[in-house]
């Protein structure tokens, strides 16, 4: 039997939007077929990286 892969610990967080951009992420995310979580904490992960370069 395969070992399931550990989830990684995630913490919640808030943050305020207007709600034309929170509008905005939501349809993205529709359109992309992910939720709206992983596609802000797709977003800041790829902030980051470009910020490390």
């Amino acid at each position: 039997m395969a070992k399931k892969k550990e989830k990684e610990k995630k913490t919640n967080t808030s943050l305020r939007l207007d709600k034309k951009t929170l509008k905005a992420l939501k349809i993205a995310a529709i359109e992309e077929e992910t939720s709206l979580q992983k596609l802000i904490e797709q977003l800041i992960l790829d902030y980051l990286a470009k910020r490390s370069k």
